[in-house]
């Protein structure tokens, strides 16, 4: 499916890179992380190629909202009490800092992506005792805010936490414009990465630093991040023919309703869940796209639904990203991820902070991000969120049994079932072909899911993601399912 901002932003094709080749910096992942940081390492006489997997910008960053904020739901009041009022400082200044390095970027660079400078509200419909924290933590880190129950909304709420002069543009449109002067190999896929070697499809890249933008890290060791990271699944409709808002916002709760405009289309998000998660695979609950049609049909009189999307996040467990170095024993190497739902200010810090460690400058607010910070809270959360849940995956291979037969599967469905012996998972086209595939997970072996919404197998331990003919569509796993059509 393809959203709003891919609807009219055509970037050029790349070449793909074979042979071999010697840089400063190697980046892996043309998303905003990747091409932002490559953009200021150039700028800062270093040699850099870019490489891509698929095609520039389709991956996350063309399933965004596209809001720039540092207003990331309820954070500030979260980091002060796990992390202190200079961490938390950090984090604050890092992301204040994002929105006024975007705007002198478009200036300098004269682009036209619809830039502009709007409120962020956070809501709540019944209940105001966490904004009010959030609020009180905002006032003692120096963040002008303010409370009100006064929105343009379609719906009374009991109170919402305004950030005045954040921002949103078309993402696509600025990163054309970022890219333009790079080098940047399209269709190129990354194997693996030894030290300062970068091995990939037809070649290696041998650089003297290596950043990893790939949304989430393809390395597992060192690092580990597959033990401190889970993905989630966000769903976006566009509307048109109802009123628009000026603001950008986002309910409290952690799956409500996410709302800003872009030209003449109101971009409704929301209904999301864990990937591998999606209640309406078993539990027969309406489709997250249904539930959000739903939602527009009761809140707006005859809504015409234009474009419908949808997102991979990277959530770690104390909602601060990881940005820095990989790991000790890899100082050359370095990571962004861990977005939590705030790319875009996040992609511009993470090329900020990675820019100036590779380049030897100091940035006070690089401790918060580092992945090598450590809480016992977060951690002890970490293994109940994520490690207990992929451990479960890990074992459902082994004890879960078929949940539906080949005979069963109606046109258009998919499931897991048992055939010749073996479990498998299952697609059945409307033209009657049945699509096989394995449902072990390439990346550690967690058993995958069927997602309905979006007809894709899904990991639920890690979030790697496949299509009905077991083609990669997500990281970290890096190849494609064994798969088998059945006449």
């Amino acid at each position: 499916m393809q959203s709003l901002w891919q609807n009219d932003c055509l970037i050029p094709e790349r070449e793909p890179l074979r042979g071999t080749r010697k840089v400063d910096a190697a980046i892996i992942g043309a998303g905003l992380a990747g091409i932002l940081t490559a953009y200021f390492l150039k700028e800062r006489g270093l040699s850099v190629i870019v490489l891509e997997r698929g095609r520039i910008g389709q991956g996350e960053t063309s399933g965004t909202t596209a809001k720039i904020t540092a207003q990331h739901r309820l954070i500030y009041d979260s980091l002060i009490k796990q992390y202190g009022m200079e961490m938390a400082k950090q984090y604050a200044l890092a992301n204040i800092r994002a929105i006024s390095q975007y705007k002198k970027l478009i200036d300098k660079l004269g682009i036209d992506c619809d830039f502009k400078i709007c409120p962020s509200y956070v809501f709540n419909r019944v209940n105001t005792t966490q904004l009010e924290n959030e609020a009180e933590a905002a006032a003692r880190l120096g963040i002008p805010s303010f409370m009100t129950d006064i929105t343009e909304l379609p719906f009374r709420v009991k109170g919402a936490l305004c950030f005045s002069n954040q921002a949103c543009f078309h993402p696509l449109k600025f990163l054309k414009s970022v890219a333009e002067p790079l080098s940047i190999y399209e269709n190129t896929r990354v194997k693996t990465v030894d030290n300062q070697t970068v091995y990939f499809d037809g070649g290696r890249l041998n650089a003297k630093y290596v950043v990893m933008a790939t949304h989430y890290p393809l390395i597992n060791t060192p690092g580990y991040y597959f033990m401190r990271l889970h993905q989630e699944r966000s769903y976006v409709q566009a509307l048109n023919n109802v009123p628009l808002v000026n603001g950008m916002y986002v309910d409290e709760r952690q799956y409500g309703l996410s709302l800003r405009s872009s030209g003449d289309t109101l971009i409704l998000g929301g209904a999301g869940h864990r990937t591998g998660k999606n209640p309406a695979a078993s539990n027969n609950q309406p489709s997250s796209y249904d539930r959000l049609r739903k939602v527009a049909a009761k809140l707006y009189h005859n809504p015409q639904f234009s474009f419908r999307w949808s997102a991979q996040d990277c959530i770690t467990s104390d909602s601060v990203p990881y940005i820095g170095q990989y790991s000790t024993s890899t100082p050359h190497m370095f990571v962004a991820t861990g977005f939590n739902k705030w790319g875009m200010t996040s992609s511009m810090v993470a090329a900020t902070l990675i820019t100036d460690q590779i380049t030897g400058e100091k940035n006070e607010c690089a401790p918060i991000f580092s992945p090598r910070r450590f809480s016992v809270k977060s951690l002890a959360k970490n293994i109940t969120g994520d490690g207990i849940p992929a451990s479960i995956g890990l074992l459902s291979e082994a004890f879960h049994f078929p949940v539906k037969e080949l005979d069963d599967l109606k046109k258009g469905t998919g499931g897991i079932i048992e055939y010749k012996d073996k479990k498998v998972g299952a697609y059945k086209a409307e033209d009657g072909k049945v699509h096989l595939v394995s449902t072990r997970c390439p990346h550690l072996g967690c058993e995958l899911q069927w997602n309905p919404d979006e007809k894709s197998w899904d990991c639920p331990c890690h979030g790697s993601r496949f299509d009905i003919y077991g083609k990669w569509l997500s990281s970290p796993a890096v190849t494609n399912l064994p798969c088998k059509t059945l006449k």
